[in-house]
């Protein structure tokens, strides 16, 4: 989107580092455009994602590249903006520098922190080869890659224990991420898969749920939670409520009731087991929290005042899921409105510093409403206390969610492919890749 009226950069002008390019840096460095100031955005990728439909690329139904987009194409019209594909290894906040691994230290007059959190297994960090989670492209191209291996080889088994295990799906954790994901691998076993194999019945998989706490979608009302419930029984998901995770292998796992350690666990074969019970803040929390007066809650995530900014550092701001806030008593959840309201706030209280004009009003939250899809028009929203499901708010969560993609490309390319998807009920992206990172060549063609 072009940005117009904007000066040229000079050398002596404020220089604010943005570190990660997510939802809080990219809408701060947006916000920092007609500010005269230097910005520099550090990312170890080099694109912008829209993780709230990670599930879907995980699930076959678009590409990576639909919920994706270039950090440089996206801030290119920004004449005082620059992007460098750089990871951060750590910080000297009393010299006002950041440390990148492989490069020079950078200066900073302003410094934004805004690096997500990744996946927490509660001590249990042996279980992430068996159990994958959801918060990054590749993850989601590699959970791909393990749901479809998994039909190809039941597809070659003789053995009917085997292949009813290579069909059976677990998904711990029943907050939006595994709720949508659970749904999302039902709708593939039952409609887009059927028929495709010729010795495999898709639509007899078991797709299991396992939630420790009492009730899906727990952040929801309990009104909304039983609708989930319904909504994903009918679909064909097996849901485990009160149920905790005592053991994760290769293709096993051993499940028991929350708080009964004296019960037996029932023991699991499953071909997939995937991972969407807890969050861990990114470790440059406890950096941060090492050089300031901010504390670090159970997470990781690091302590912030009113102003986003880091206790004793006033030029220094953490955001989104990194930073713990509260507000009327609680800590705000780590949610894309979150990030994106503290970048823009973010944004507005550098440019007002540095005019010189009075220091913005505390940031506060404005919330606009949770949602969670389930499956094709089934879906649950709360908006301001108003509660909706089924079709309607199905309907709903298209539109706000085809609104947050970054490119306008986007929107329209997954709109289409959305549609496509709805009206023959197939799932185009279904495509095995090479594990991220593999080595390995194969020939394209025949000859």
């Amino acid at each position: 989107m072009p940005i117009f009226s904007q000066p040229e950069p000079r050398d002596d002008w404020p220089h604010v580092v943005l570190v990660g390019g997510g939802f809080a840096g990219l809408l701060c460095a947006r916000g920092l455009a007609r500010t005269r100031v230097r910005v520099t955005m550090l990312d170890r990728r080099n694109h912008h994602l829209f993780q709230p439909l990670l599930y879907q690329v995980a699930t076959g139904g678009l590409s990576p590249a639909n919920i994706a987009a270039p950090l440089r194409a996206l801030l290119a019209s920004q004449k005082n903006t620059r992007v460098l594909l750089r990871e951060v290894t750590g910080f000297d906040l009393e010299n006002r520098r950041v440390h990148c691994d492989g490069h020079e230290d950078l200066e900073y007059d302003y410094l934004m922190v805004a690096t997500g959190a990744g996946q927490s297994y509660f001590g249990r960090d042996d279980w992430a080869r068996f159990a994958p989670g959801l918060k990054t492209l590749d993850d989601a191209t590699r959970i791909r890659r393990k749901v479809l291996l998994s039909y190809e080889r039941a597809e070659q088994s003789d053995d009917p224990a085997e292949i009813e295990a290579l069909t059976t799906f677990v998904v711990v954790g029943a907050g939006p991420t595994g709720v949508e994901l659970a749904g999302a691998l039902a709708e593939m076993a039952a409609g887009t898969l059927k028929g495709e194999f010729r010795s495999v019945a898709t639509e007899r998989s078991r797709v299991l749920l396992v939630e420790g706490r009492d009730r899906v979608l727990p952040p929801f009302s309990e009104d909304l939670s039983r609708t989930a419930l319904r909504d994903l029984e009918k679909l064909g998901v097996e849901v485990r409520t009160g149920t905790m995770v005592k053991e994760i292998g290769d293709g096993v796992l051993e499940l028991a009731p929350t708080g009964n350690g004296d019960t037996d666990p029932e023991r699991l074969r499953a071909g997939t087991v995937l991972w969407a019970a807890g969050v861990e803040a990114s470790p440059l929390g406890g950096i941060l929290a090492e050089q300031s007066d901010a504390g670090l809650t159970r997470p990781g995530k690091i302590e912030v005042g009113a102003d986003c900014s880091l206790a004793g550092r006033p030029e220094v701001f953490v955001c989104g899921d990194l930073a713990s806030f509260h507000q009327d008593g609680e800590e705000l959840p780590g949610l894309a409105p979150v990030a994106m309201q503290q970048g823009r706030y973010v944004a507005r209280l550098i440019g007002r510093r540095i005019l010189g004009k009075a220091t913005e009003k505390p940031f506060r939250y404005v919330d606009k409403g949770s949602m969670a899809v389930i499956g094709r028009r089934l879906a649950v929203c709360d908006i301001r206390g108003l509660e909706f499901r089924g079709a309607i708010a199905w309907i709903l969560w298209l539109f706000v969610h085809l609104m947050y993609l970054a490119e306008f490309q986007n929107r329209v390319l997954v709109l289409i492919q959305w549609g496509w998807n709805y009206v023959t009920r197939g799932r185009s992206a279904r495509l095995i890749t090479d594990e991220p990172g593999s080595q390995r060549s194969e020939p394209t063609g025949g000859g």
